[in-house]
């Protein structure tokens, strides 16, 4: 990353290359990741709580606690890495401090709720449904401000956040 922070990704054109190759990968990511939701739920609770929580009458099982824990295990990793790596990069574009700030909380908060809310919705109460709703849409739109503001970054080469131009 010295060549983030030192303003020589400007001139680095295969570190943008890998920097852009990487951001195509997390949009791939993002668009999977809203395919994967809406395959198996819609923007209803009652469609959230039937994945969770089962269907009797259409003979659908609930989510067992191992398939929920193997999920968890490899989301909490991967989201992990996915939203550092992404918060680590704004941190060299041209933004305020409070601004990023805001998108850091942002990104583990929503990643922390999409993945958590499954859990309550399963074993705590069906209302947590709306809390994957925020978590989804909020983690699928904090996603898309860090690609939009690093592809920005990459490709506009503004000046850089540590050392000016």
């Amino acid at each position: 990353m010295r060549f983030v922070v030192t303003a020589e990704w400007r001139e680095n054109h295969l570190l943008r290359l890998v920097l852009a190759g990487f951001l195509v990968y997390v949009v791939l990511l993002w668009v999977t990741n809203a395919l994967l939701f809406f395959v198996n739920m819609d923007l209803t609770p009652a469609s959230v709580v039937e994945f969770y929580r089962g269907n009797e009458e259409r003979m659908t099982p609930p989510r067992s606690y191992k398939v929920l824990l193997e999920i968890s295990h490899f989301h909490l990793f991967a989201m992990g890495i996915l939203v550092l790596t992404m918060t680590h990069l704004v941190l060299f574009v041209p933004l305020s401090v409070p601004t990023k700030a805001a998108l850091i909380v942002a990104a583990f908060a929503t990643a922390l709720l999409d993945e958590a809310s499954g859990w309550l919705v399963r074993y705590v109460h069906p209302a947590f449904a709306w809390a994957k709703f925020a978590g989804f849409v909020g983690l699928q739109t904090t996603l898309a401000l860090l690609v939009g503001l690093v592809g920005w970054a990459v490709w506009r080469t503004p000046p850089n956040a540590y050392g000016g131009r």
